[in-house]
């Protein structure tokens, strides 16, 4: 410490009450400390010392004895500027926060307003009508606001606030992870505790599917984005064999031959797999989460061959297909998202789960899911299950993960070294607007490729210093994600850091308007050319891979699915660049690859356009296209095995739409041709997941989605 302590004991603060009080180095030590912990800098006992005394030095250079509390503030950040520039800065803007949180939140306090009182639609799996859905968007507002204040750099704020770059979820990546495939295989094994409660491992199928869906509802309400259950058929398969066994005995001994039992506990199974089920979309749909939406849940199936796995997957797509609701009012429910997992030798003509495929394309027809994701077909999806076995589940509506080894972690250890995929997640997405680039690369003279380096490398350090704040974080605040199991490496004690399960993570560079940089390159929409859009995506990926072996970080490239963004994204844009034809002048922007929605071509056509662009987007994509064929079972199979050979993960669009006056259904309606009412109920896919455009005559969706849709002619 200073040598003059008794001229540090003569200094007084003079505090903003005007109050005096004596000098106290450990007050500066703390504040210091605190600054320096908000950048992921640990200072030494000495590193402090050493502060403390450049700021008495300071002091007595001026022959202070009485300092005020900006004075105060002044030396120490003189001081932190020779020791920590970085921590300089956490401590100024720290210090400057007060004034900047009046503005913040007299902003916070003018959204709230809107919210409370007109409601909103920047997500459409939220219900802002309900009153604990506006407390959690009032708040996600106010953590929006601390997120850009504290965690990002001024190039950062300038780059989202022109537009040039957007990040995704910004009220919620300040102390979360994004989407995941959920392990709920390990943590129903051998059982588990959650809230303090420890649950038994099920016994019976039943009880099964109700401690899967208080799995799903508590964990997915600590983290954003999709939760996948991945192969749930497969996980059920020996909770139904149990339940079969109880039954088959409890028959037996009341006197049925074994045959007549065996029929009969089959029965009784295939009611637990219906009761399940409906189970699960009742919770899924009417059950909001802590963060005050109905969390995106995904579940896969479809390879299952055993009697009970094939009956699970059966059963599911018949509850899904049979909807929810009064006597002639039923509909398809939204969660969970369905995905069937497509292998050409089960469920190819004649092969051993045919029938799961007759049963799934049914249900595509009636509700657009599932959807279909090829495990056989082409690209890297399909390479995993091939080479190694592995399922590449989707995360939710289209977010895919790298490989990760179990020996060697990004590259196989040796032949045998396996990718593992069940336990994974994203850290979170950051996406490019490509034709902003462009058009400022234009406008100031310079090389394209010289400004999308510029937000790439954006991007890429935001993505470090997430990953490295994260990894702070403490077990506790998943348990069942990072203590039971449930994410890869997730047996750590609650007070253990997170940062070993960081390693497996990806970290996303979405891009969204693939075609209006197209068309604003030469005039050309990507079904009329796509050259140039193709150069790009291939440039991307080079330059992730390169800050892939630089960083050590699983970077995955990302198809954005625009939801609120795709109309923001054109407001920036006309900003600053104005209206441009085939570019600016729709309320809207496509997503990612996508060819625009009012392209007149085939589906046929957009599969074999779109096809170009898939392996340059491993990190997230899905394809789907318009069925105008009004339930044509064969036109369905035919697109829907096409897009499995050509590897896709394929979503069917219609546009579903229900009378809630009648109970009249048809396909694309806005006015009941039984009753002409305009209280309908219209479900329309919103990007790679499926979204109530109209309920009872209102929507949950934005002016600039509902533009799109209106539009849409090919998607």
């Amino acid at each position: 410490m200073h040598e003059g302590n008794d001229f540090m004991e003569n200094i007084s603060i003079r505090k903003k009450d005007e109050t005096l009080e004596a000098f106290k180095p450990e007050k500066i030590k703390k504040a210091v400390s605190k600054s320096a912990a908000r950048v992921l800098v640990d200072f030494t006992d000495s590193d402090l010392d050493d502060i403390v005394n450049t700021v008495l030095d300071s002091i007595n250079s001026r022959n202070l004895s009485e300092v005020t509390i900006a004075q105060m503030h002044n030396f120490v950040e003189e001081s932190l500027e020779k020791h920590s520039p970085a921590v300089a800065k956490s401590y100024r803007d720290y210090r400057n926060y007060k004034v900047d949180f009046v503005h913040m939140l007299d902003d916070v306090y003018t959204k709230s307003q809107s919210i409370m009182y007109i409601g909103d639609k920047e997500n459409s799996n939220t219900d802002s009508a309900l009153v604990s859905t506006k407390r959690s968007l009032i708040y996600n507002e106010l953590n929006k606001n601390l997120y850009k204040k504290f965690f990002l750099n001024v190039e950062e704020l300038q780059a989202i606030n022109d537009g040039y770059s957007y990040i995704h979820d910004q009220n919620a990546r300040r102390d979360t992870m994004n989407c995941c495939l959920f392990d709920v295989e390990k943590v129903l094994k051998g059982g588990f505790e959650m809230g303090n409660i420890w649950y038994n491992e099920p016994k019976t199928l039943d009880v099964a599917f109700d401690v899967i869906g208080d799995i799903v509802l508590s964990t997915a309400a600590q983290q954003y984005g999709g939760f996948t259950v991945p192969s749930i058929d497969l996980i059920l398969d020996e909770f139904a064999e149990k339940s079969f066994q109880r039954y088959y005995h409890k028959y037996v001994g009341l006197g049925l031959t074994r045959a007549k039992a065996n029929e009969q506990a089959i029965e009784d199974v295939r009611f637990e797999f219906k009761q399940g089920w409906q189970g699960l979309e009742y919770k899924f749909n009417t059950v909001g989460s802590s963060r005050g939406d109905y969390p995106f849940i995904t579940v896969t199936l479809g390879t299952g061959t055993t009697r009970f796995a094939k009956m699970c997957t059966i059963e599911c797509l018949k509850v899904r297909r049979g909807g929810q609701g009064k006597p002639g009012r039923k509909r398809p429910v939204l969660f969970p998202k369905i995905v069937f997992l497509y292998d050409k030798d089960l469920h190819g003509p004649g092969c051993i789960n045919e029938d799961l495929f007759e049963e799934g394309i049914l249900c595509s027809s009636k509700t657009m899911y599932p959807d279909w994701l090829s495990l056989t077909g082409e690209g890297y999806v399909a390479d995993m299950y091939k080479k190694y076995g592995r399922i590449v589940s989707p995360m939710g509506c289209r977010a895919f993960l790298s490989p990760w080894f179990e020996r060697g972690g990004e590259h196989p250890a040796d032949e045998d070294d396996k990718p593992v995929f069940v336990g994974r997640f994203n850290i979170g997405a950051i996406s490019l607007h490509l034709p902003m680039i462009l058009a400022k690369a234009r406008k100031e003279s310079k090389d394209f490729y010289e400004v999308l380096d510029y937000y790439l490398e954006l991007i890429r350090k935001l993505h470090c210093r997430t990953y490295d704040y994260l990894g702070e974080m403490r077990a506790s605040t998943n348990p069942l994600a990072y203590c039971q199991g449930g994410f890869y490496g997730g047996n750590l004690n609650s007070n253990d850091k997170i940062k070993p399960l960081l390693k497996s993570a990806t970290a996303s560079f979405g891009y969204t308007a693939l075609n209006e940089l197209q068309e604003l390159y030469n005039g050309k929409s990507i079904a009329e050319d796509g050259e140039f859009a193709l150069e790009v995506l291939k440039y991307i990926n080079e330059k992730i891979n390169e800050f892939k072996k630089q960083d050590g970080h699983l970077y995955a490239i990302y198809g954005t699915p625009a939801e609120n963004l795709c109309g923001l994204q054109i407001k920036q844009f006309r900003k600053k660049y104005g209206i441009v034809e085939n570019v600016s002048d729709r309320p809207y922007v496509s997503n990612s690859f996508h060819c625009h929605v009012t392209e007149d071509i085939s589906p046929i056509e957009k599969q074999d356009k779109e096809k170009r662009f898939w392996d340059y987007t491993n990190g997230g994509k899905i394809q789907y296209v318009k069925y105008p064929i009004d339930y044509n079972m064969d036109a369905l199979k035919t697109l829907i095995r096409r897009a499995m050979d050509l590897g896709y993960y394929e979503g069917v669009n219609l546009s579903l739409a229900y009378c809630e006056d009648c109970g009249h259904q048809e396909l694309a309606m806005d006015v009941c041709p039984k009753c002409g009412s305009r209280n309908l109920t219209k479900i329309e896919r919103m990007n790679g997941y499926l979204s109530y455009s109209r309920i009872n005559g209102d929507t949950r969706l934005n002016e600039a989605k509902m533009a799109e849709i209106a539009e849409r002619k090919s998607m």
